[in-house]
């Protein structure tokens, strides 16, 4: 018996450092165009903090191809080291649909070893001179055939679809204003950090849906009570997945990765996600 109380003590302490190492595909559905019109297949990738040695992760991302979506959106924290930016460009390659992004805080500042009292206030903005050269990794996801969609909005004519994005409100380098106007049609606002003052703005302006990351879905989540921590300033229950308020749809990535400190998930497995836009 004490054996076997060791052994489940073992298992359970180990298993935040396999659950990382476990990405799963979801599915959702988002009911927002008009009746009688074709679905539309988007999926969403977030916070891959790729290293050049994750050759195994790069290659389940390229293995989404197959599913054969028609706009792959990807809401930052690309790297957490640049010399993996070869790798991530392969991912990209990988895809024959357009593609867009924006950075999140980890496109400007690279990791470092996290202080436990910091984590637990809050994980307060760290301030310091960004170390991350972002527009050399826009340059090569530009490069390999994706938009960077920063303070842009850009229209899709063949999928009839409209993007708007900002930079990462964590960083209070949103600026939303510069691109701020009505949206005529189907629009959907691309960011990384989902704060509410930029759900109130996409929803203000008529975009339907937003897709975010950066929380990681808590990273840590304890069965029936959910994450211990999402750094923004939504409900915990809108840390992950799709939800709806009376600004609009939102989903929010759990993300890929980690940093490469911590790199350690709890009930909450990598993903990415194919988000369905159907009729509603």
């Amino acid at each position: 018996m004490r054996r076997t109380a060791l052994l489940a003590g073992a298992a359970l302490a180990a298993w935040p450092f396999v659950e990382p190492q476990l990405p799963v595909l979801r599915r959702v559905r988002v009911p927002v165009l008009p009746s009688g019109r074709r679905p539309l297949l988007v999926l969403h990738l977030s916070d891959l903090h790729l290293l050049a040695r994750q050759r195994r992760r790069a290659s389940w991302v390229q293995a989404l191809a197959r599913h054969a979506p028609d706009l792959v959106v990807s809401t930052g924290d690309h790297l957490s080291a640049l010399d993996a930016l070869p790798l991530l460009t392969e991912v990209v390659r990988s895809f024959d649909c357009p593609g867009v992004f924006v950075p999140g805080n980890n496109d400007y500042y690279s990791p470092v070893r996290p202080r436990p009292l910091d984590y637990l206030r809050g994980g307060s903005v760290e301030r310091r001179t960004p170390d991350v050269p972002w527009q050399e990794v826009a340059a090569g996801l530009g490069g390999a055939g994706w938009t960077d969609l920063t303070h842009r909005r850009l229209h899709l004519p063949d999928l009839d679809l409209t993007l708007t994005g900002t930079d990462d409100a964590h960083l209070r380098r949103d600026r939303y204003a510069t691109v701020r106007g009505p949206v005529e049609g189907l629009a959907l606002g691309v960011t990384h950090t989902p704060q509410s003052r930029l759900l109130d703005a996409f929803a203000a302006d008529g975009h339907a849906l937003v897709l975010a990351g950066h929380t990681h879905g808590g990273q840590l989540r304890l069965p029936g009570a959910g994450p211990l921590l999402t750094n923004c300033d939504l409900p915990r229950s809108r840390a992950r997945g799709l939800t709806r308020d009376g600004r609009g749809w939102l989903h929010v990535s759990a993300g890929l990765g980690t940093s490469p400190y911590a790199p350690v998930r709890f009930c909450c497995r990598p993903e990415a996600t194919l988000v369905a836009l159907v009729p509603g």
